[in-house]
């Protein structure tokens, strides 16, 4: 093993159950998307890569141990803070929220790495990456879905658009789940899950389940073609799905009251403002020390 090799093992080490923890959190938040956590971490092409070679069935132990270290970490956060994330949503969304643009702005020097220089395709993709994310945003502030009954096709829709969407940087597999009126009673289904309720919580978590593994394993491969085609506008895409995020995660927000996903933005108050400064800065400053803590390393 080269000293190159090494040191891009042991920074795997460090950033993918750091990823995974993130992904876990960004994907109990809506707003907030876990590729976004991954590729801030420095670890998303290695998770795309990972994911089409298993499902075409080449299994490396780098691959399957990136695989597990992420899987394992995310899945232990969600079901373990389904619960408190939530409420913390409900009721200190703008903390959450400020906290999770600094990380996201923490994961743009990350990407910048990546591209090497800026390109007129490069442009174009973070164009169509910001418009995208803004896009998202108003359909947000607007109030755009909210179905409020689940079935079981409902609910493997909601898990394959979530999966996808917490995939790709920039868009919140939880608003996805808001969007279909499924966000509170599959985080409700996991919160009773962790206190041992298992016969009630199948009938939402396995059809969730099964959506979320096709979702993950289709975009994975999308992305990974995108990336050996095209990988100079793929990656100024990737960038501009990360820069135009925080459109949606603007801190001072909230649900109106007649409409739980219809959200109206509202001005802080000067130590609200100034607090959402620090938290931001404060994520950022967590992203840069993961990165750092890695190496630098995103190969």
């Amino acid at each position: 093993m080269t000293t190159k090799e090494a040191s891009a093992g042991s920074s795997l080490i460090v950033r993918a159950p750091l990823g995974g923890v993130l992904m876990g959190l960004a994907n109990l938040v809506p707003g907030i998307s876990g590729g976004t956590m991954l590729l801030a971490t420095g670890v998303y092409t290695q998770f795309v890569e990972a994911i089409a070679e298993v499902t075409t069935l080449r299994f490396r132990a780098r691959s399957l141990a990136l695989l597990a270290m992420i899987g394992l970490a995310a899945l232990a956060t969600i079901v373990l803070l389904a619960g408190p994330i939530k409420g913390l949503v409900v009721d200190y969304r703008w903390v959450m929220y400020a906290i999770f643009i600094g990380l996201t702005f923490g994961g743009i020097p990350v990407v910048r790495r990546m591209l090497g220089g800026f390109t007129p395709r490069v442009f174009l993709g973070l164009v169509m990456g910001a418009v995208i994310m803004v896009g998202l945003a108003v359909m947000n502030w607007a109030g755009i879905g909210g179905a409020s009954s689940s079935g079981t096709g409902l609910l493997f829709v909601a898990g394959l658009l979530g999966a996808s969407a917490m995939v790709l940087p920039g868009i919140s597999g939880a608003y996805m789940l808001l969007i279909l009126g499924q966000y509170e009673p599959i985080l409700d289904a996991l919160h009773a899950l962790k206190g041992g309720e298992v016969s009630g919580t199948l009938a939402v978590v396995a059809p969730v389940g099964i959506g979320v593994v096709a979702g993950i394993v289709g975009v994975s491969n999308l992305i990974r073609w995108a990336l050996v085609r095209h990988e100079d506008l793929t990656l100024g895409f990737l960038l501009g799905l990360l820069i135009g995020s925080v459109v949606g995660i603007f801190p001072f927000q909230r649900p109106i009251e007649v409409d739980s996903t219809l959200m109206e933005v509202y001005a802080p108050t000067v130590g609200q403002a100034a607090a959402a400064v620090g938290l931001a800065v404060v994520g950022f400053g967590l992203t840069a020390l993961i990165d750092r803590m890695g190496g630098q390393s995103t190969t």
